[in-house]
C-alpha cells in the first residue's frame, strides 16, 4: 500500500543533501547560502547535540510559498508527504554567510513504478518517443488528482492535444506537462525532471550513498572545504575533520569545481570508491580512499538544557523523513533516562514530510484523541489517532513559525487541539493538501495533490495555518541574528524558547488555560 506523502513547505532549505540544491517551483535548484548544520555528538546510553556550531537550512517540501519558499513532495514510494510546496525547498531567510554548503546526501532511494493506464496499443504507439511520460503524467492526474473537475479544464481534450504533438526531445516534452499541470491550478500538482525527482527521493528517505560530508567553497579563499564528517560515516571513519580542504576528487584538481561539479564527482553507488587529496594545517598533504555507504541522515537534534533547575528536554525536528519516527522516539527515550521535567518540541522552519511519519511521532506525544483526518477526491474519509503508545506525558511546548508546514502543521494542531502541550511562536504556512509522488519510466517524477486534511477540529487550514497559543513574533533584528547563528535557536537568546520556558515554569502543567498574548 503506498504511503501517503505530504510536500514540505522550505523552498530553499540547507543546500541539497546529496550534492543536489534546493530548486523552486520545480525550476532548476538555484545554489542556496546555508549556515553550517549543527554537530552531533554521541556517548554510550544517551545522545546529545553539541551547541556549537549552527544547524544548516535544509531542503523541504512545498508550491508556491511565500517569502521565498520553495516546495516539493514525496518520498520514494508514491507516499503521501505533508509539506508546503511541491519540490525540494529552502528557506530564503536573511542569512548571512561565508560559505556555502551542500550535503553530500548521495543516496540510492527506492521508488515504486506507477503502472501506466494507457491500453497496450498507445504504448506501442508512444514506446521510446518522449510522449510516453506526457501520457503517464495525464494517466495519473485523471485517476488521482483532488479535484474531479480539473479546475475547469477539459483534461479529456487536454490529453488529445499533448499527445498529437511531435516532441524534438524530452525538455520539449516536459515544457508542456508543465504548461499542462499549471493549468489545473495547483501550484503541490507538479513535475519533476529527473534530477529533482532524485534530490526528492533522496531527501525524504532521509538516507545517502556517499560518503558522508558537509562541503563548503570559502568565498573568501575559493577553496573547497569540509565542513563537517557525518557521524559514523565513511568520511568520519577514516578521519576527514572540519576544516581540511579537498585538492582533489579522483585525481581531479578541484580548484575549478563549483560545488555542484565537486558533489558530482564524490557522489556514487554503495561500496564504490573515491579518492580524495586532503590538505590539514600543520600536516603535509595526504590521499585517502573512501569506500561509499548508505548513511542515515539525522533529522532529530536533542538535549537536555538546565534552565534555573528546570530540566528540559530540547527536540529539533527538521523534517518528516522515513526516519524521523525512530529518532524521535530514541530522543524522546534518551531524555527520559536524563530525568528531564519537561520537553520543549522545535518545529520552527520544519517544512513538512511524510504524513505518516507525523501521525507515528504524533502518537508519542498523545495518549488519546484524534491526530488528523483526509478526505480523497471520493469523500472518503480517512482518520488517524492516538493508539495508547504515548512515551512522556510530561509538560509539553511546540515551537512553531511561519515557515512550520503540513506535517509539522499536522502534529501542532494535533497536540494543541488535544490540549497536550501549548503552542508558541507565530502562525504556521498552512499547506492543508497531501499529495502522492510517483516515479515514471524515464526517472523523471510527479506530484500530485491527492486528498485534503483536517486537523481534529475539522478546520480548514490551507492557506490559513495554524494560530499559536501564545504568539511571539521575533523583530528583524532577531531574525537576522538566528538566521546568522541557528545554534542560539534553543538558548537565552532565542525569544520564542525563553517564553516556552516560562510557561513551563509558570506552568507545572505546561497549557495554558486562558489565551496569553
Amino acid at each position: 500500500m503506498n504511503e501517503p506523502k505530504m510536500p514540505s513547505s522550505n523552498q530553499n532549505r540547507d543546500v541539497s543533501r546529496q550534492g543536489f540544491l534546493a530548486k523552486s517551483r520545480g525550476e532548476q535548484y538555484p545554489a542556496v547560502k546555508a549556515v553550517r548544520p549543527r554537530a552531533r555528538s554521541t556517548r554510550k546510553g544517551m545522545l546529545t547535540k553539541t551547541r556549537q556550531g549552527s544547524r544548516s537550512l535544509r531542503e523541504g517540501l512545498s508550491p508556491e510559498l511565500p517569502s521565498g519558499i520553495a516546495s516539493s513532495a514525496c518520498t520514494p514510494r508514491q507516499s503521501s508527504v505533508s509539506n508546503n510546496n511541491s519540490s525540494i525547498c529552502k528557506f530564503n531567510l536573511p542569512t548571512i554567510s561565508t560559505v556555502t554548503s551542500i550535503k553530500l546526501m548521495l543516496s540510492l532511494a527506492t521508488t515504486s513504478f506507477v503502472v501506466s493506464y494507457a491500453s497496450p496499443s498507445v504504448n506501442a504507439a508512444l514506446e521510446d518517443s518522449p510522449k510516453t511520460v506526457v501520457d503517464e503524467v495525464w494517466q495519473i492526474v485523471n485517476n488521482e488528482f483532488v479535484d474531479r473537475k480539473f479546475n475547469q479544464v477539459n483534461w479529456q481534450k487536454q490529453r488529445q492535444e499533448l499527445l498529437s504533438r511531435d516532441y524534438s526531445d524530452r525538455a520539449e516534452a516536459y515544457k508542456a506537462i508543465r504548461q499542462s499541470l499549471k493549468e489545473l491550478g495547483d501550484p503541490y500538482t507538479r513535475f519533476l525532471d529527473p534530477s529533482e525527482f532524485e534530490a526528492l527521493t533522496n531527501q525524504t528517505t532521509g538516507e545517502l550513498s556517499g560518503i558522508g560530508i558537509v562541503l563548503a567553497i570559502d568565498e573568501q579563499t575559493s577553496k573547497l572545504i569540509v565542513v563537517e564528517p557525518i557521524e559514523n560515516s565513511p568520511a568520519a571513519e577514516v578521519g576527514i575533520e572540519e576544516g581540511d580542504r579537498i585538492l582533489k576528487i579522483n585525481d581531479k584538481p578541484t580548484s575549478l569545481m563549483s560545488l555542484e561539479q565537486a558533489s558530482a564527482e564524490i557522489k556514487g553507488e554503495a561500496g564504490t570508491e573515491v579518492t580524495l587529496q586532503i590538505a590539514r594545517q600543520g600536516e603535509e598533504t595526504f590521499d585517502v580512499t573512501l569506500t561509499r555507504a548508505q548513511i542515515e541522515l539525522p533529522s532529530v537534534d536533542y538535549h537536555v538544557q538546565d534552565e534555573d533547575g528546570l530540566k528540559v528536554g530540547y527536540i529539533k525536528l527538521d523534517e518528516f523523513s522515513s526516519h524521523a519516527a525512530e529518532q524521535m522516539k530514541e530522543a524522546i527515550e534518551e531524555l527520559n533516562k536524563e530525568e528531564v521535567s519537561s520537553f520543549v518540541l522545535d518545529l520552527r522552519s520544519n517544512p513538512g514530510g511524510l504524513l505518516f511519519s507525523s501521525v507515528e511521532i504524533a502518537r508519542m506525544w498523545l495518549s488519546k484523541g484524534a491526530i488528523v483526518s483526509t478526505i480523497d477526491r471520493k469523500g472518503g474519509d480517512q482518520k488517524f489517532s492516538a493508539n495508547g503508545t504515548a512515551l512522556t506525558e510530561l509538560p509539553l511546548v511546540v515551537l512553531v513559525d511561519q515557515y512550520s508546514a503540513s506535517a509539522s502543521e499536522i502534529l501542532a494542531g494535533a497536540l494543541k487541539e488535544n490540549k497536550r502541550a501549548t503552542v508558541v511562536g507565530t502562525r504556521t504556512y498552512g499547506k492543508g493538501t497531501v499529495q502522492s509522488v510517483h516515479s515514471l519510466s524515464d526517472g523523471s517524477g510527479l506530484a500530485v495533490t491527492i486528498a485534503q486534511y483536517y486537523p481534529p477540529s475539522g478546520m480548514d487550514i490551507n492557506h490559513v495555518g495554524i494560530t499559536p497559543d501564545i504568539q511571539v513574533p521575533l523583530t528583524k533584528e532577531e531574525q537576522i541574528d538566528l538566521s546568522r547563528n541557528p545554534a542560539l535557536a534553543g538558548t537565552e537568546k532565542d525569544p520564542q524558547y525563553n517564553r516556552a520556558i516560562a510557561i513551563l515554569k509558570n506552568n507545572p502543567g505546561g497549557l495554558i488555560n486562558q489565551p496569553l498574548r
